[in-house]
């Protein structure tokens, strides 16, 4: 594996000389690497594309090329370093943004940024402020970005989409799990009518669609060594969306008290502080943009997209974890229950976050 993965490195336009190709995080979705180069060079992350999920992949690096460029011409514009605030995507010798290899995988280089901090949570309010600061940034930056992008994953946070994705799964029930789960699925359906009438304000565009990067958990902004924001990264789930997505799936994670997968839900509860500082943070970022509608359900998209990704673990389970990796038989159910006990701390605070919304958006 090791000199499979140099000689795939080595299909890409890198300076110097390759040393070494090593694993680099764990990521969910795809498989990542960094690529080390001889002496002043710089050094590279290697990506192997989960096709199962990204779809058609070549599309999806035109649609993370174009938000980037569209990002530097902005950097370099305001007299920043457009290769450490914007992901440089570094094409193959064919000129390619990828590479197809014999078994028909695809293969992504880009810059490794240097010098710079990614945390795993947001343990202090500081730090929250500092990243909701950085994901209305991106937002800012892209706002005036009209060139459509191709939609990669399509029913992605489309909750028309995965309420028949989880009635078929329902009906399917392929390993007979569904009998030992009807709490869970209770937890479901309760809300259903709910979330799918805040959905038909975004199909109805009371709501509307810009660009949103979709996965913005904390580990998808580096730091600069200051604690300020650099460069917002992992963009292959850059669509056009409401930028809702964002914000509610910030929530979603920066707030948790306990791990997504925590065992010990005592654990788990949405931190009101965290929230706060989040929002104050990316208010004064987006301000400029936001539309009274988006403004009103800031609040209520971090309940959404915390109750669809209990919705997504739970059918995993029930399907047979086919699209999340697990490191457990129960890792889905460990997960839907962790994230079920998150969702009932937003539902129990809501008043209070509805109230943070409007004490910055004026």
């Amino acid at each position: 594996m090791k000199n499979k993965l140099e000689e795939i490195a080595g299909k890409f336009q890198v300076e110097g000389k390759i040393i070494e190709v090593q694993p680099l995080g764990e990521g969910f979705i795809n498989d990542t690497f960094i690529i080390k180069t001889e002496g002043k060079s710089p050094n590279y992350i290697l990506q192997r594309k989960n096709k199962q999920i990204f779809s058609p992949i070549p599309a999806m690096m035109e649609n993370i090329q174009k938000v980037c460029m569209h990002i530097k011409k902005k950097v370099v514009a305001a007299g920043g370093d457009p290769l450490r605030e914007a992901m440089t995507i570094i094409p193959a010798f064919d000129n390619k943004l990828y590479f197809l290899d014999e078994e028909e995988e695809y293969w992504a280089v880009c810059l490794f940024i240097e010098d710079t901090i990614a945390y795993d949570s947001a343990k202090t309010p500081e730090l929250a402020y500092s990243g909701g600061k950085g994901i209305g940034k991106f937002q800012t930056l892209v706002a005036d970005l009209k060139e459509p992008l191709t939609n990669i994953l399509p029913g992605f946070h489309d909750m028309r989409f995965r309420f028949k994705q989880w009635d078929a799964v329902l009906t399917k029930d392929p390993l007979g799990r569904k009998k030992e789960l009807t709490e869970e699925i209770s937890w479901i359906e309760r809300r259903r009518l709910e979330m799918l009438n805040f959905y038909e304000l975004i199909e109805n565009g009371v709501i509307p669609t810009r660009i949103s990067h979709n996965d913005t958990k904390i580990n998808n902004i580096l730091f600069d060594k200051k604690g300020e924001v650099l460069c917002v990264i992992d963009l292959d789930t850059v669509l056009n969306s409401t930028v809702l997505n964002d914000f509610g799936d910030a929530m979603r994670t920066y707030t948790n008290t306990g791990a997504e997968d925590d065992l010990n839900l005592d654990n788990v509860s949405m931190d009101i502080e965290i929230f706060n500082a989040f929002t104050k943070g990316y208010i004064e970022e987006a301000r400029s943009f936001l539309t009274e509608k988006e403004a009103e359900y800031l609040a209520f998209s971090a309940k959404f997209i915390t109750y669809e990704q209990v919705l997504r673990f739970l059918m995993d389970y029930i399907d047979g974890d086919n699209y999340y990796k697990i490191k457990s038989p129960n890792h889905n159910l460990v997960r839907t229950h962790a994230q079920f006990k998150l969702l009932q701390s937003m539902e129990e605070q809501f008043d209070a976050m509805n109230a943070t919304v409007k004490k910055y958006i004026v």
